[in-house]
């Protein structure tokens, strides 16, 4: 039996070609600079978006880390998203291992911060209160996509009120497939962009932290202090460059998919899904808990994997087909025919 996996875009596994490329890297000490491999990532990344420099991590979770920390010192301050993955997934790293405190606001229907808000949580220059040094986006968050003119107008935001400004790009690529434009024409409003390289872009590992050669400078000395420091690292980095050669124009298919998934389910009353809340590879809707567990044990004996927490989120990704969405919305839907 095939498992269609649709908890996360982060289970994609390394395709042959992959694999092969990882197998044929020529590698070196990355600690010491000298991982060719790396090295020629980074130089890549940084060019599609248009930074000067980059900086190969291990997880979406260090880069942001690294981006948070490079702009802020103790007792400094960041504003974020209440529901945004540097604020509410990422363990607290930055207040703990940084001692920077998050300004966490509400996000509005579309992903998007309200700037008139982010606007009143700046501080005062009093000593009463932590320095409001950074704003942080995320792009996609919870799958949508923020619109350029509001990327414009947040950065304008920033800028004068002299704040640096970071986004966790994660799944940036899908934003960039789903708008129809150059992943540069999204980074270059911020000062810093976290990439994730094994979500929908399907390597094994890895996340890239792109900036000036400044920030890149400062966050690779923390990155050493995080233990984030890894010799032969060409091996993972050679799934990145190919990820990002082989597997961005691709992201477009799992869009389609998922678009797919929400019309289908949307013919079961019970989950009143809007398929017009789609935009890219993630699918949302809200079960009763109890049930939702019924829910994911059925499927679970058909070789369909779910998950969720406050709601149901259901990802596409290079390893789930037409097919496979054909199958999973069939099972949804004989299991609510029982009930």
């Amino acid at each position: 039996m095939k498992i269609i996996d649709l908890r996360s875009d982060t289970v994609t596994k390394p395709t042959p070609a992959m694999r092969a490329a990882m197998a044929q890297a020529e590698v070196g000490d990355d600690v010491y600079g000298e991982d060719p491999t790396v090295n020629r990532l980074q130089s890549m990344i940084a060019e599609m978006t248009g930074m000067e420099a980059a900086l190969f991590a291990s997880s979406g979770t260090q880069s942001n880390l690294l981006g948070v920390m490079s702009h802020c010192e103790r007792g400094d301050e960041y504003i974020v998203g209440q529901r945004a993955h540097t604020y509410r997934f990422e363990g607290g790293g930055a207040a703990v291992l940084g001692s920077i405190q998050p300004q966490p606001l509400d996000f509005l229907p579309d992903g998007t911060l309200d700037l008139g808000e982010v606007a009143a949580s700046i501080k005062p220059d009093d000593f009463h209160f932590a320095k409001t040094r950074l704003l942080c986006l995320e792009n996609t968050q919870e799958g949508k996509v923020l619109p350029l003119d509001y990327i414009r107008r947040a950065e304008a935001l920033a800028r004068g009120r002299g704040l640096r400004i970071h986004l966790d790009g994660a799944r940036a690529f899908n934003a960039a497939v789903k708008l129809g434009v150059p992943i540069r024409a999204i980074a270059g409003h911020f000062d810093t962009v976290s990439i994730c390289l094994s979500k929908g872009l399907g390597a094994p590992v890895g996340s890239l932290l792109c900036g000036s050669k400044a920030l890149i400078d400062k966050g690779r000395r923390w990155r050493k202090v995080l233990g984030g420091g890894m010799r032969q690292a060409g091996i993972l980095a050679a799934a990145g460059i190919y990820a990002l050669t082989h597997h961005v124009e691709r992201l477009a298919e799992d869009h389609e998919n998922a678009a797919a998934l929400a019309e289908g389910l949307a013919e079961i009353d019970e989950l009143g899904l809007q398929p017009s809340s789609v935009q890219t590879n993630m699918v949302f809707f809200s079960m009763e808990p109890s049930r939702f567990k019924s829910l994911q044990s059925h499927l679970r004996e058909q070789g369909i994997l779910i998950s969720g927490r406050e709601k149901v989120r259901l990802v596409t990704h290079l390893d789930v087909t037409r097919d496979d969405i054909r199958t999973a919305v069939q099972s949804f839907k004989e299991y609510f025919a029982k009930r």
